[in-house]
């Protein structure tokens, strides 16, 4: 059925509102002064922000041509939807990792319903301007765009000037026009103290610090760090041009918590009698966890204060798993015996009560941590974090070299060109103070931000990526040795490709590296590591559905080239509650799915009434929500009385 044909039906649609202007509409409900004919009375606009209205000069700021289109499309629905690609996916079931191929102006779009305001780190290193003509972007700024982004003021001569501009090599103005709506979104999806990191050189370092002033903020500007890329370079008359710059803006600089660029500690805000010397400490995770690989000498009772605790809080299956009868032996200590008793001694264990049962915690200090020794373990000071410097990146540890022999090492020498060392990305990464957060970059590239977050969580992290990359292709002429990689290794022939399989094989050789180092003798169990996350959901930017009308005028419904699981996927991302990374519970087959309190169905003429009135029942029992396809929906009875208990997703 069509969207309207819903909507006249009095379902409640979820995609129609993502047209709506909700800046216009606050403005003509709370100022309707400001809007006049549907212009904008500027001097009205200026008294209602407390602004002067009487200026005789022009403000100071970034103006180029295009940026009233390119502000527009950030705006404008995206018209792509994404279908799950399992051949490419790695640990589908469990990663928590996304892969997005596609137009990242669509990947930005599609991402802000569930990710706006919770990620922590954006890193980015987009195309730099050159003289080159191979800029693969398809943005468009033609009388056509202009007419489906509702410009209606522009001139033909306006056309002339972009054309102009847009197709001249080295154009600031279509760089900045192509950056703008990226980095409007970027700034959307940016946790409230999140941080992103822009890569450029020469070209377009000024006007990029301009136009990021306009977008996060100038008081939101950290620094410049300057990279040096290379040793030597070519030259002007008197200087090596051997350098580009890492750009770093922060959403707030009021709630920013960057380790080593400011002295915020995130988390650092308990005291106990250890204060003096210690300084603030903050809570861990739990000393018991639920192990992948259950060792029985972790497996022991323990006593505080006259009260006895077991590992996963039942007497009864530990003492089952002590006589071998239970099965299930999984729940350990993450510490020692020795080192459980040096801990609670010198103050390093905490209890904490309420939920199910009380809970056993680590506490990390701020200024002190425990270190083993040959005869056990002993207190040692901190050197505490000082400002990086804006120099630290002149080393050569994270110059062009360098990243040419990362990417050599993975996928063989001549593969890919202009990447970053994994080096660069840890680094910024380390500058914020968590080991629990998502960073995106949406110009992945050969995948080097990918591969940089799963060698930080070699240290025990929890960090997440999310990729964005376009389906580049790969010209079998100049990029032979590209072309030829992707042959050999039976992949399509797109730069996504070659992205995709460098984490891939980066994370194969993660996880060797670290099962290798624990099998060797005399391994501490406490000192093992977890193999992080290494694997990844890839999903495919598709056409989304239209309806199309025939010569007769006839309303033809669209084919849908998505498989089932996908359509439930398009569902999550577009209503925005659940984590697209989860993987949804199949209720009934190809129809019905669960994400935590949330059902979601699609082939809904498939569903009988008492399969509906179950899931609304459980939803409604658990405080969740019923979503339907509105795709493959039809205005049956079944559904018509459901209507208001289930909301249609197009």
């Amino acid at each position: 059925m069509a969207e309207q044909d819903f909507i006249k039906a009095g379902f409640t649609v979820v995609g129609s509102e993502n047209n709506e202007n909700k800046l216009l509409s606050f403005l003509k409900e709370n100022y309707p002064n400001v809007i006049r004919d549907t212009e904008i009375n500027l001097e009205e606009l200026k008294t209602v922000l407390g602004l002067p209205i009487d200026e005789k000069v022009n403000g100071y700021g970034l103006n180029f041509v295009g940026r009233n289109f390119a502000r527009a499309k950030y705006a404008q629905k995206t018209e792509k939807e994404l279908r799950l690609n399992t051949t490419l996916s790695k640990n589908i079931d469990t990663t928590e990792n996304l892969v997005l191929k596609g137009d990242n102006l669509d990947s930005l779009k599609i991402l802000k319903n569930h990710y706006s305001g919770k990620i922590k780190c954006i890193y980015i290193d987009p195309p730099y301007n050159t003289t080159s003509d191979e800029f693969v972007y398809p943005d468009k700024f033609d009388k056509e765009e202009a007419e489906v982004l509702g410009l209606a003021n522009l001139s033909d001569s306006d056309f002339d000037r972009m054309d102009f501009s847009f197709k001249t090599k080295k154009s600031h103005n279509g760089w900045l026009a192509f950056m703008y709506p990226r980095l409007l979104l970027a700034r959307d999806l940016l946790s409230k103290d999140g941080v992103i990191f822009i890569s450029i050189d020469d070209n377009e370092q000024a006007n990029l610090k301009l136009l990021c002033d306009d977008i996060f903020g100038e008081e939101n500007f950290v620094t410049t760090f300057t990279r040096v890329t290379k040793k030597g370079g070519k030259s002007s008359d008197a200087t090596a041009k051997n350098h580009d710059y890492v750009l770093t803006y922060v959403k707030n600089i009021n709630q920013a918590k960057l380790q080593g660029v400011s002295h915020n500690d995130g988390g650092y805000s308990n005291q106990d009698e250890y204060f003096e010397e210690r300084g603030f400490y903050k809570i861990n995770q739990t000393l018991d966890y639920d192990s992948l690989s259950y060792v029985k000498s972790l497996d022991y009772p323990i006593e505080i204060d006259g009260e006895t605790f077991y590992p996963g809080g039942d007497k009864e299956i530990w003492q089952s798993r002590q006589s071998g009868k239970h099965g299930r032996a999984d729940w350990a200590w993450r510490w020692s015996k020795d080192l459980y008793e040096f801990g609670l001694k010198n103050g390093f264990i905490e209890v904490k009560r309420g939920g199910n049962r009380p809970r056993i915690y680590t506490k990390t200090y701020q200024n002190v941590k425990i270190a083993k020794e040959a005869n056990g373990y002993k207190i040692v000071k901190i050197e505490r974090s000082k400002p990086l410097s804006t120099l630290e990146f002149t080393e050569n540890k994270y110059s062009n070299d360098n990243a040419t022999k990362a990417i050599d090492e993975i996928i063989g020498k001549g593969v890919f060109e202009y990447t970053k060392p994994p080096e660069l990305i840890c680094q910024l990464a380390k500058l914020i103070n968590e080991e629990n957060f998502i960073v995106l970059d949406f110009f992945a590239g050969s995948g080097t931000t990918g591969q940089a977050i799963m060698e930080l969580n070699k240290d025990g992290g929890k960090r997440k990526f999310i990729l964005c990359q376009i389906d580049e292709p790969i010209d079998p002429v100049k990029k032979k040795d590209a072309y030829e990689f992707c042959t050999l290794n039976n992949l399509p022939h797109f730069v996504s490709s070659i992205t995709i399989e460098r984490i891939k094989r980066a994370g194969e050789k993660i996880a060797k590296e670290i099962v290798e180092a624990n099998s060797k003798a005399g391994m501490f169990e406490e000192d093992k590591k977890q193999v992080p996350d290494v694997g990844y959901k890839v999903f495919d930017s598709i056409d989304a559905p239209k309806l199309q009308v025939n010569d007769n005028g006839q309303i033809q419904f669209p084919e849908l080239f998505t498989d089932t699981i996908s359509r439930i996927y398009n569902m999550v991302f577009t209503v925005g509650l659940d984590e697209p990374t989860q993987v949804p519970e199949e209720m009934v087959k190809d129809c019905i799915y669960k994400i935590g309190s949330h059902y979601y169905i699609t082939n809904s003429e498939n569903v009988s009434k008492e399969q509906f009135a179950e899931c609304i029942n459980a939803s409604a029992n658990s405080a969740g929500k019923v979503f339907i396809d509105g795709w493959t929906a039809s205005l049956n009875t079944t559904l018509q009385n459901y209507k208001e208990d289930v909301k249609i997703v197009f």
